[in-house]
This record gives C-alpha cells, sequence and structure tokens, in this order.
C-alpha cells in the first residue's frame, strides 16, 4: 500500500475526481454540505482498491476555508489521522456571476475582499500549515487557480485578478519551500460542472469556439494533470493550462 497522506482541499465537491492512485489515503475538506460530501466519499470507496488495507481510505473534514484558524486544525486533524502528508491539492475558490465588460459590476469592495481571502490567503494559510509536514515526505503542494488569472476573462474582474494574484503565490512558494516541497498551479478553463453551467448557454458556446481544440476541458483532464504533477519530482513552479488552447 503506498501511504500516501493526501489532502483535497475544496469548497466543490462535485468539482472532485480520484486524482492519485486508488490506495493513497486521502482526507477530503467540504465547506458546508456534509449529505454531498458523504455521497461523494461512498462514491470514491467502491473504487476498487489492489490492497487489502482495513482502515478507511477517505476521511472527511468539515473546514471553513476563509478562516486560518479553521485551514490549521484541517491540516492538523489530516496529521492526527493520516500520521502523514505528502499532496495537498488546494481547490478552495470564490467568485460572483458578473459581466466582465461592465465596470459598475466590479467595484463591488465585498467582491474584491472576498475573493482575495478565498483565492489567494487561505491556500497562503495551507501551504504554511502543511509546510513542514510536506518537507518531511518531500512532498507537493498543488493548487488550482484558473485561465481567468492568465488571460482577462472569466465571472468577474475580482476573481480574474485574485487568480493572477494566486498563479504568482504558487510560483513565489516554489522558490520559498524548495528543494524539499514541490510547488505548482493548474488554471483550467471553463468547466462545465455545475458551477460552469450556471453561465448562459451563448457564453458557454462562446467559450468552446474560443478554443483551440474546439472543445472544453472536462474534471477528469483536471483530475489527470493533478495526478501528474502529484507524482512528477522535476516539476515545481510552474503554472498549467488546462483550457483547450484558449489563453494561446
Amino acid at each position: 500500500m503506498c501511504r500516501c497522506g493526501f489532502i483535497i482541499e475544496t469548497q466543490k465537491l462535485r468539482d472532485i475526481q480520484p486524482c492519485c492512485n486508488t490506495d493513497t489515503l486521502q482526507v477530503i475538506n467540504y465547506s458546508s454540505n456534509s449529505e454531498r460530501a458523504q455521497n461523494l466519499v461512498k462514491e470514491l470507496s467502491s473504487i476498487q482498491g489492489s490492497s487489502s488495507q482495513s482502515s478507511p481510505r477517505f476521511h472527511l473534514v468539515q473546514a471553513d476555508m476563509s478562516s486560518k484558524t479553521s485551514v490549521q486544525n484541517l491540516v492538523k486533524e489530516t496529521l492526527d489521522t493520516m500520521g502523514r502528508l505528502d499532496v495537498v491539492v488546494s481547490n478552495a475558490g470564490w467568485t460572483r456571476m458578473t459581466t466582465f465588460t461592465d465596470i459598475e459590476q466590479q467595484v463591488n469592495d465585498e467582491d474584491w475582499d472576498r475573493c482575495f481571502t478565498m483565492n489567494v490567503k487561505t491556500h497562503l494559510w495551507l501551504a504554511y500549515a502543511a509546510k513542514d509536514a510536506l518537507a518531511e515526505t518531500e512532498g507537493t503542494f498543488i493548487t488550482t487557480a484558473s485561465v481567468a488569472g492568465v488571460k482577462p476573462s472569466g465571472s468577474s474582474v475580482p476573481y480574474a485578478v485574485t487568480k493572477a494574484a494566486q498563479i504568482h503565490l504558487a510560483k513565489s512558494l516554489a522558490v520559498i519551500l524548495a528543494p524539499r516541497i514541490r510547488v505548482n498551479s493548474i488554471s483550467p478553463g471553463m468547466l462545465l460542472t455545475e458551477w460552469g453551467l450556471k453561465f448562459p448557454e451563448t457564453k458557454r458556446n462562446a467559450a468552446i469556439n474560443n478554443t483551440k481544440l474546439k472543445r472544453l476541458a472536462t474534471v477528469e483532464d483536471v483530475a489527470d494533470q493533478v495526478r501528474t504533477l502529484a507524482l512528477s519530482r522535476s516539476i515545481t513552479g510552474q503554472n498549467v493550462c488546462i483550457d483547450g488552447g484558449s489563453s494561446v
């Protein structure tokens, strides 16, 4: 059995797919929807592992990622439960749907403050809380940004700007936490998740036409890239766009 301690930290449970092998021990953070979280663990537990590990492979932790103390407690409970930490997938984020090109919708101070907390600060808090445990295992920290942080676009200007900051945070952490911890970010384009389907159909179709491959990335595409970054020993400080070429 691969004794791999693995945090998947998220506010978006429908966006999760298994992104390491089925024998890793994974802690999954959720914000408030315990029923959905339990259903997710039930679904993941039905995937057959290659070993007969008696203890559960998945452990749920409810944590408010907008709270620094809650983030610290998430890491503590993970270590108390799993005993080690090898991979952190930092997937929290927040935005509000707006018309991107309407400046009047982009000057809401509450949007800016919440975006900065959920798209930047929470990832820093999590990396800081996990750094000693990740250093012990020469582990990796992977944060989910957005193509909106690469090319001005998306649901709001506060979101795009703070996603750009998140990407630069990951690069900065890659410098600071080297050589024992690898830090990378991934930047998906539009995903047709529960959230992505909130965009009007016209905008979804425009997003498809804006890609070079004439297809949107899927959650499975993102999970595959997370797995690649988790397993690679030679990649750090990179932002990988998973967007069908829309940012090119």
